[in-house]
């Protein structure tokens, strides 16, 4: 079984240097009066509050089955997913407004020597932990750390565009506020696509080509002697459990030993190769006559 630590030390690493991160982004701030480095600081510190969601998330998330959930607790990532989304979306809008009352202002920034180090800290480190968040959210099948990483390079994308914009910032006064307004719009689709996902996959999703195929190939991995025709699929995501249920076409004559037998292959099967937890409903013959769409 793999290490599940991993999650929640990527989540805590995120908590620790994104706070850290945002002090220094918001004395740069301070001494440059912009309000695009504001933006982005506050944008790092919204990252610190949805990892904490993330964190919360994941560990109620490895919770075990019981009465009430006998499915888990694996949604409640998606639950923080959607969470740092919503939280994304008002840092966005905040900023969204303050770079338009400041273009209005017609106020400029300062920037410096201090605004420069301190932005192009930000993107490497921004970018190393949004390397690191997903690659163990794939892992893991952590849909809260994949978007957590995903906001994280959302993070350094904006301060590679506020840095662009700080060696053009003393000649054109409006460009603080251009850029603030920029990370703002950059903020709103990376909550969108956080959103968008999340949502999805709490609703309920249709399986996909790819899997269905894998799906059939390994259905005619199992010795039945006659072909299963596997249909009916239906799959329910729980964070990183995921639960599949589909029908097989088997003779009428076939011992219900016999049935149960190859559909329990099948599903040993399935659950070796792609991880998935299966269950198979038997179809007959009978049934297929009397219901073409069976067949």
């Amino acid at each position: 079984m793999k290490n599940s630590r991993k999650p929640l030390v990527a989540t805590w690493l995120s908590i620790i240097l994104n706070t850290a991160l945002f002090a220094l982004k918001i004395w740069a701030g301070i001494i440059s009066n912009s309000v695009a480095l504001m933006a982005d600081a506050w944008h790092t510190l919204s990252d610190s509050v949805s990892s904490l969601a993330v964190l919360i998330g994941i560990k109620y998330s490895q919770s075990p089955a019981d009465k009430n959930h006998p499915y888990g607790h694996g949604r409640a990532e998606l639950i923080a997913s959607i969470v740092v989304g919503v939280l994304l979306a008002v840092v966005g809008f905040n900023f969204l407004i303050e770079s338009i009352v400041k273009f209005r202002e017609k106020s400029e920034g300062v920037f410096g020597a201090v605004a420069i180090w301190v932005t192009v800290t930000s993107i490497i480190v921004k970018e190393i932990m949004a390397r690191y968040s997903l690659t163990i959210g794939k892992e893991y099948r952590y849909n809260s750390l994949i978007a957590d990483g995903w906001h994280h390079r959302s993070d350094a994308i904006s301060s590679v565009i506020i840095l662009l914009g700080i060696f053009v910032g003393n000649r054109i006064w409006w460009i603080d506020s251009f850029l603030g307004f920029l990370v703002s719009l950059f903020i709103f689709y990376t909550t969108y696509g956080i959103m968008k996902d999340s949502v999805s996959l709490l609703i309920g999703e249709g399986i996909d080509k790819e899997t269905e195929e894998q799906l059939i190939q390994c259905g005619n991995l199992v010795e039945a002697q006659v072909p299963l025709n596997p249909h009916h699929f239906k799959i329910h995501y729980y964070g990183n459990h995921t639960e599949l249920t589909f029908h097989i076409m088997l003779p009428g004559y076939y011992s219900l030993e016999t049935a149960h037998n190859i559909a329990s292959r099948y599903e040993r099967l399935i659950e070796e190769k792609m991880g998935l937890t299966v269950t198979i409903h038997v179809d007959t013959d009978d049934e297929a006559n009397n219901n073409p769409e069976l067949l």
